[in-house]
C-alpha cells in the first residue's frame, strides 16, 4: 500500500474512532436500523409468499373467478403463476397478429420481448508519477462519471401454458412501475480495446483516468422461456393481468415457490442476526463513548475548578508570605520541596512533616484527596510554624 493510501486509511480510521468511537457507533447504528427495516420488509413478504397459491396459467381463471371489474384493485389476489413467455401480439385477435410485435437481438438474432444493451467504459487504475491526488479526486469525481450507458427495449408480452395452450388461457404481464430485476439471459458480450491517443500519455503521467476498453453486453428475455410471475393478478375486461407488488422483492423470476421461500428465508435470517449484531455493537460502543466523554467532561470541570481555586489561593498565599521570608538566602535543607523558593513554614497534621511553605501547603490541602508529599499519608490540615 502506498504512503498516500496509508494516510487516507489512517485519516478514515481516526474519524471513525473520534470521540472515543462515537462516530463508529453511529455508523453501526445506521446499519442496524437499515437491517431491521429490511428484515421487517422481508419477513412480511415471506408471510405473503407462503400464503400465495402457485398455479399454472390454465388454472388461473378457476382460482380467481371470471370477474370483469375493470381497474378494481380489491379483486386483485397475490399469486405465483408459472408460464411461458410469448408476445402479446400473438394472442391479439386483430390484423396485427399477422405481424407479431417482437424484438430481435442485434447480435445473436434471437427473438425476444425484452432487449437490454449495455456499454460499460473501463478506465485504467495506474496512478502515474504525479497521481498522489487521484485518490482524493476519485472520492468525488468517480461517482459522477458516466461509466455505462444502457438502452432498454420491450414489447407487451404474456405468459401462456406452453404444454396445453389455448388462445383463451393467457395472462398479460404489466411492467408499468416495476423496478424489480428481470430474468434476462446474456446472449452477447465483447470487450473492445480503445486505442491510445497522444493525450493519453499526459493523462497517465499526471494520474488522470483514461479509457482502455469498452465492454458491450446484450441481455434478452427470449420467447419460450419458462418463468414465474409473482404479483397481484386480476381480470381486466375479462383478460387476466398480473403486475408487480411493492411489498415483494420478486416479480419475474426463474425460481419456483419453494426456491423463493428458501432464498427469502435465508436473507431474512441474515438480516435478523445482522441487525442484532450491529445493534449490540453500536449500543456497546455508544455507551462506552458516552461514559468516557462524561468522565472526561467531569474531570475537565473539576480541573477548571481546582485551577481557579488554586489561582485564588496562590494569590492569597503570595500576599501572606510576601513579608515572611527573610531577605537572605534560605539554606537548601530548609527550602520547600514543592516550589524550592520559600522557607518551610507549615506542618501537616497528623503526620507532622515540615516540608512545605505556607502557600504550597494550602494548595496540597485543597486537593481532592490531600496527601503528605513525603510519606503519602492522608492529611487533615496544616499548621503554620512561627520562629520565636
Amino acid at each position: 500500500m502506498a504512503s498516500h493510501e496509508q494516510a487516507l486509511v489512517s485519516l478514515l480510521n481516526h474519524v471513525a474512532l473520534s470521540l472515543d468511537g462515537a462516530v463508529l457507533g453511529v455508523a453501526l447504528a445506521y446499519v442496524a436500523v437499515r437491517s431491521v427495516l429490511k428484515f421487517t420488509f422481508n419477513y412480511t413478504a415471506l408471510g405473503k409468499l407462503r400464503k400465495a397459491p402457485s398455479v399454472s396459467v390454465s388454472d388461473l381463471r378457476s382460482l380467481l373467478g371470471d370477474s370483469e371489474t375493470e381497474g378494481n384493485s380489491k379483486n386483485s389476489q397475490l399469486v405465483i403463476v408459472r408460464g411461458t413467455v410469448e408476445a402479446k401480439s400473438v394472442v391479439d385477435s386483430s390484423w396485427k397478429s399477422f405481424r407479431p410485435a417482437i424484438l430481435v437481438s442485434w447480435e445473436s438474432g434471437d427473438k425476444a420481448v425484452v432487449v437490454q444493451r449495455t456499454q460499460t467504459c473501463i478506465y485504467n487504475e495506474w496512478k502515474g508519477f504525479f497521481g498522489w491526488t487521484s485518490d482524493l479526486r476519485a472520492l468525488f469525481s468517480r461517482s459522477r462519471r458516466q461509466r455505462e450507458s444502457t438502452s432498454f427495449r420491450t414489447v407487451p408480452f404474456v405468459l401462456i401454458d406452453g404444454r396445453q395452450w389455448t388462445h383463451a388461457d393467457y395472462v398479460v404481464v404489466n411492467l408499468d412501475g416495476s423496478r424489480h430485476p428481470l430474468p434476462l439471459t446474456t446472449v452477447y458480450q465483447k470487450l473492445q480495446p480503445i486505442n491510445a491517443s497522444p493525450y493519453t500519455f499526459l493523462q497517465a503521467l499526471f494520474g488522470h483516468e483514461y479509457p482502455v476498453g469498452l465492454l458491450d453486453e446484450e441481455k434478452i428475455l427470449p420467447l419460450g422461456k419458462d418463468i414465474n410471475a409473482v404479483g397481484l393478478c386480476s381480470f381486466r375486461d375479462g383478460i387476466a393481468e398480473i403486475r408487480s407488488s411493492k411489498d415483494l422483492p420478486y416479480f419475474l423470476t426463474e425460481m419456483s415457490k419453494d426456491q423463493l421461500l428458501v432464498d427469502l428465508a435465508f436473507k431474512t435470517n441474515i438480516l435478523f442476526w445482522g441487525g442484532i449484531i450491529f445493534g449490540s455493537m453500536s449500543v456497546a460502543i455508544l455507551g462506552y463513548a458516552a461514559i468516557r466523554n462524561w468522565n472526561k467532561w467531569k474531570e475537565w470541570r473539576l480541573r477548571r475548578q481546582l485551577q481557579q481555586q488554586g489561582h485564588d489561593v496562590s494569590n492569597d498565599a503570595d500576599s501572606q508570605t510576601a513579608g515572611d521570608d527573610e531577605p537572605e538566602e534560605v539554606p537548601d535543607g530548609q527550602l520547600c520541596i514543592i516550589c524550592l523558593m520559600r522557607r518551610r513554614r507549615s506542618v501537616f497534621i497528623p503526620c507532622g512533616h515540615l516540608v512545605c511553605c505556607q502557600g504550597c501547603a494550602i494548595l496540597v490541602e485543597r486537593e481532592v484527596a490531600p496527601k503528605c508529599p513525603v510519606c503519602r499519608q492522608q492529611i487533615r490540615n496544616s499548621v503554620r510554624i512561627f520562629d520565636s
